[in-house]
């Protein structure tokens, strides 16, 4: 192996490879006029069925199957692979041009809400469920949400990257996120030996945020890695992970601006609960 040495000042190598290096920039912000499209609800969901967008489709279905009305959102496809993330209206919701982005046009001006997590916070308080109010409560579910942000990157950015991604496969980088990866799982498993949810008794956002990464990484063999990773050792990780995939807000929550797959497993856009059907 040839060894490298860090230049004194970077500079950007356009044809560093992998799987999303003609997407991937060292700057930032709005790169040609593209104009999004607007439903007929008030909370405008801009996003990709990627574990990111997941979490917030689940809230959102799992708010409806509550019965609040008011959660009714437009769901529009935003293909990262194709750019439409650095469109000018894609980036002045979101200036990290990374999915999913939401508008909520109940307020006056509209409110933009990027980040994942910052979603699911906003529309739980929006809507004042799946986040405790109780101080301790709130501090554990917001402690496990936090966590879920810090560590994703790791599984998906870092593992993933370089096991599934990256244009080769080097020794260092896969060892060291593995075990990284292996370090969370037993995290989660632990926690989950004698709690049914993250949190205790009572499923939140927590929950949400967490399934659709580590979830998929034991049920759904996220990477081609199942094996790799001995994901069949977390027995408590599998089973709280199946409870809440047998959830219907969750099964449909999945299929939300998925645009590959199974065709039954697929909803580009959603604008109604009928799209469903």
């Amino acid at each position: 192996m040839t060894k490298y040495t860090p230049p004194k000042v970077w500079a950007w190598n356009t044809e560093s490879g992998g799987q999303f290096a003609n997407i991937n920039k060292p700057t930032a912000g709005a790169q040609e006029e593209r104009a999004l499209p607007v439903g007929k609800h008030p909370l405008q969901l801009y996003s990709l069925a990627t574990p990111n967008g997941v979490k917030v489709t689940i809230l959102l279905e799992e708010l409806l199957a509550l019965g609040h009305a008011g959660a009714e959102y437009d769901a529009h496809l935003i293909r990262i692979n194709k750019g439409d993330q650095f469109g000018s209206d894609f980036v002045a919701i979101n200036p990290n041009s990374k999915i999913p982005a939401l508008l909520d046009h109940s307020t006056s001006p509209p409110t933009r809400v990027f980040e994942s997590g910052a979603i699911l916070i906003y529309l739980a308080e929006k809507f004042a469920a799946f986040i405790p109010k109780e101080p301790s409560e709130r501090a554990e579910c917001l402690s496990w949400l936090m966590w879920q942000m810090g560590a994703g990157p790791f599984l998906g950015g870092g593992f993933g990257h370089f096991y599934a991604y990256a244009p080769e496969k080097w020794e260092y980088p896969i060892d060291r996120y593995a075990m990284e990866v292996k370090r969370q799982l037993d995290l989660l498993d632990k926690n989950l030996a004698d709690r049914r949810y993250l949190c205790g008794d009572e499923y939140n956002i927590a929950d949400m945020a967490v399934y659709p990464w580590y979830g998929a990484a034991v049920l759904h063999n996220i990477y081609d890695a199942a094996e790799f990773l001995d994901v069949a050792s977390y027995k408590n990780v599998i089973r709280w992970a199946q409870e809440i995939e047998e959830r219907p807000a969750v099964q449909r929550g999945r299929r939300v601006n998925r645009a590959w797959g199974p065709e039954e497993m697929q909803l580009a856009e959603r604008h109604a609960a009928s799209d469903f059907d």
